[in-house]
């Protein structure tokens, strides 16, 4: 019979709606079953994606003597950390103190009123590897509840207080720092700094095993490549999009990044697909592209949002949220080859394709193939004593017959929930894609998407909400999601100069400002009016995806740009000066800091042009301000004589009637012109 999880939308909760266990979502029918029965909660967080949750799903949750403890002595709680990031925060802070570490799936047991007292991640079903078993876990904690209740209350109420702490001053400096009063550039010496240090010279990347896509760090990279004209940042950042492009981590036949390598050389994935990763992957190799013109840096890019249009988009215009590792009980087993099959499907085609992506008949994942790029094609011509565009050509069509045999697989579980935020990520991607690669086709999803974000996932009364799945959303939005996609609704104002998109943007901007500012400097995670919580969530470190902090920070200095309204400017220089020390630090988790940082410290380039956006002269005029990688600047275009909410578009007359641009430090400009060349030397 299924449990209370069967009426949720979410495709993680739905996956447990027939265990067992008596399963709550999270609200106050669970806290109020907790207080009335004097019974401890027992909180699982974790995702659809997520190996590990469905293993203890498996082994715990579907097991009827496992269910029989949990219904016996807790009140069972189940949250999908997608649809709800403040608990997962809050809770996740709990295990990473009780533990020293963290992960998910996510086990934490909370007093009646939601206070923390004990947890851990993963437990297995049988004592191993030094860890207890699930069920002896419970039988302690459920024994410790009756017998020992003092000792609990006591560990609850000093994990509360460092929570509370935490809370209070995330971004308090390191130890013999202080937060310098202004905002300087010596911290973007000192995060590129020592990002080289850290820096794997040999496979490129940072650190060693397991190794992750850090497009943020990429993208800060290119700024300081583009701040300092020192060779080194962009180096880096070069061989690691390369490293990417060629290793496991990256699906050859059909597109996209998987979540992680597992060693060091970016070979053998972790084989889930997220949305967030995909979307900053592409819009990186995007900039990557405009910087150095690379052509496998274009053809990643756009493979990539090939990916999301084809397997990833609603036909309502959102974009989903993840694709599992596992199909069939296996991880991985959708994407990995035998060399027999490879040799059945293109017969005398398989020994080129094998050499070139390194297939063997040993393999190398559990006895089968993970597709890397072992040597180019300018390498296998040579050998071979053809031509590259031969050798080309006859690796293009094997990947497509490869493809097409795939797709006859049993497909990885999708979770086909719509998260605002991701989908903000999502849209920024494809409208500035849309622009630079003049695709569209990624317009139009951009504009979908946007449609789709203002249409579904908003109250009558305007505000934004969460998740969406169906035809429904629900659950207030957090600081991210209004952050994302103000950064998402201003590129695709900067693609369409459609003022809508903007007008929709400044309006997110000022209610985030009105319920998610904290007074003390910073947003908090959550609104003025949210659930009430044991601690109101306040996080500034990036993570897979910005930070809500930082990229409120980023959009309100773009917005300042754009306006020339203090107050924006002044929120952001606010919540910047506090985390400057952690920064320069740890640029890995500051990263879309740093970016901020960037743009803040460099006067912004205004771009006003008034003209015709489909006339020739304006176009010509775009093409040099756009086409470049130009992280620091705003762009406006408005019609002569039309009345714009744009404030830097007031007061722009033509000149001699010609499509004329005029740049801004500030909003003081120079002198207008009409002349592309001279535009270019301006800005130059």
């Amino acid at each position: 019979m299924p449990n209370r999880l069967a009426g949720e939308s979410s495709p993680y909760l739905l996956q447990h709606a027939d265990n067992p266990v008596d399963w709550y979502p999270w609200g106050e029918e669970a806290l109020s079953r907790a207080r009335e029965e004097d019974r401890p909660i027992f909180l699982s967080i974790g995702c659809a994606a997520c190996h590990w949750c469905h293993v203890m799903a498996h082994e715990s949750f579907e097991d009827p003597d496992a269910a029989a403890v949990l219904n016996a002595h807790f009140v069972s709680v189940k949250v999908d950390r997608e649809e709800r990031p403040d608990l997962d925060q809050i809770y996740m802070r709990a295990v990473v103190a009780i533990t020293g570490s963290g992960g998910w799936p996510m086990s934490v047991f909370l007093t009646p009123e939601g206070v923390p007292f004990y947890g851990g991640t993963y437990f297995p079903p049988s004592p191993r590897h030094g860890l207890p078993s699930f069920v002896q876990v419970l039988e302690a904690i459920a024994r410790a509840w009756r017998e020992r209740r003092d000792e609990i209350t006591r560990s609850g109420a000093g994990l509360l207080e460092h929570l509370r702490q935490d809370a209070a001053a995330p971004g308090i400096p390191l130890p013999g720092t202080a937060a310098p009063s202004d905002l300087t550039t010596a911290v973007l010496d000192a995060a590129r700094n020592q990002l080289e240090r850290q820096h794997d010279a040999a496979n490129a990347g940072l650190g060693s095993a397991p190794k992750f896509p850090q497009p943020m760090t990429i993208e800060f990279l290119l700024r300081a490549h583009l701040r300092t004209g020192e060779r080194s940042a962009l180096a880096m950042a070069e061989a690691t999009l390369e490293k990417m492009a060629r290793g496991g981590i990256y699906d050859h036949l059909g597109g996209g990044f998987h979540r992680y390598a597992t060693d060091a050389a970016w070979l053998v994935p972790h084989f889930e697909k997220m949305l967030y990763d995909n979307a900053q992957l592409a819009r990186v190799y995007v900039h990557a592209w405009q910087v150095t013109q690379t052509p496998l840096f274009r053809r990643v890019a756009e493979e990539t949002l090939d990916y999301l249009l084809r397997e990833m988009t609603d036909p309502a215009g959102g974009f989903y949220s993840s694709q599992d590792a596992d199909s069939e009980g296996e991880e991985g087993r959708f994407f990995v080859w035998s060399a027999a099959e490879i040799r059945e499907v293109l017969g005398d085609g398989a020994g080129l394709f094998c050499e070139a992506y390194g297939v063997t008949d040993v393999g190398n994942f559990e006895g089968k193939n993970v597709l890397h790029v072992a040597a180019d094609p300018r390498a296998l011509a040579a050998k071979h004593g053809a031509a590259v565009e031969e050798v080309e050509g006859r690796l293009a069509t094997a990947r497509r017959a490869l493809f097409e045999r795939r797709e006859g697989r049993v497909r990885p579980g999708l979770d086909d929930k719509a998260l605002a935020a991701w989908n903000g990520l999502a849209l920024a991607a494809f409208a500035e894609a849309a622009r630079v690669f003049d695709r569209p086709d990624y317009r139009r999803a951009a504009e979908a998407a946007a449609g789709f974000l203002l249409r579904e996932m908003r109250t009558a009364d305007g505000r934004l909400l969460r998740t969406w799945r169906g035809g429904g959303a629900r659950v207030n939005a957090y600081l991210e999601d209004y952050a994302d996609i103000i950064e998402g609704l201003l590129a695709l104002y900067e693609t369409t100069f459609d003022a809508r998109w903007f007008v929709e943007a400044r309006r997110l901007a000022d209610e985030m400002l009105a319920r998610y500012r904290d007074p003390a400097g910073g947003f908090f995670d959550t609104a003025d009016d949210h659930e009430a919580l044991v601690v109101r969530p306040k996080v500034l470190q990036d993570n897979a995806t910005p930070s809500g902090n930082a990229m409120a920070a980023t959009m309100l200095l773009r917005l300042a740009a754009f306006t020339g309204e203090g107050a924006y400017r002044d929120a952001a220089e606010a919540a910047l000066k506090a985390v400057q020390p952690l920064a320069a630090a740890h640029p890995t988790a500051f990263a879309q800091w740093l970016c901020a940082l960037d743009f803040a410290l460099a006067p912004p380039t205004e771009v006003a042009i008034v003209g015709d956006p489909a006339s020739d002269e304006t176009r010509a005029l775009l093409d040099v301000v756009m086409k470049p990688y130009r992280p620091r600047q705003v762009v406006a275009v408005g019609r002569p004589g039309e009345t714009s909410p744009i404030p830097l578009l007031a007061g722009r007359p033509p000149l001699d009637g010609c499509a004329t641009a005029f740049v801004c430090e500030r909003f003081a400009c120079r002198l207008p012109v009409s002349d592309p060349m001279e535009l270019a030397a301006m800005l130059g």
